[in-house]
């Protein structure tokens, strides 16, 4: 037997949640699109996108002369919100991916390597904050 309505069940639950899912995630591949375009007009240019390795995700890897950025970028409603959005445990599961990369990237080995940040807010520019945390273990 089936629940319905009346009986204490949600029959839109699951899809309502599949959909809002959805939307994030959709808004989180907006606002990393948006971060690259940006970080790209001030000089940048895009090694990888969504790189994905030892449990970890950096959103964009990115060059300008001899720097590599690993950045991690945020959608929120507001830019503390965002700011607090990035956390310790994400710190260490972000250091895990840039040690992958690194792995398999030797030519990076003399580049300064920074971890920066990109938020981006409802009615404004993205904002790109330089070494915003330290990459650990590293």
């Amino acid at each position: 037997m089936t629940k319905d309505a009346g009986q204490g069940g949600s029959l839109h639950g699951a899809t309502g949640a599949r959909h809002k899912r959805r939307r994030a995630l959709l808004r989180g591949h907006l606002a990393e699109w948006l971060a690259m375009v940006f970080l790209m007009f001030k000089g940048y240019r895009p090694l990888a996108r969504r790189f994905s390795a030892a449990g970890g995700e950096i959103d964009l890897i990115m060059r300008r002369g001899d720097t590599v950025i690993f950045v991690e970028v945020k959608a929120r409603a507001r830019l503390d919100l965002a700011r607090a959005a990035i956390g310790g445990r994400k710190h260490r599961l972000f250091a895990r991916a840039v040690r992958a990369w690194r792995a398999r990237n030797p030519w990076s080995s003399g580049f300064t390597l920074r971890a920066d940040a990109v938020y981006v807010t409802p009615a404004s520019l993205p904002y790109h904050e330089s070494d915003a945390f330290a990459i650990v273990e590293l």
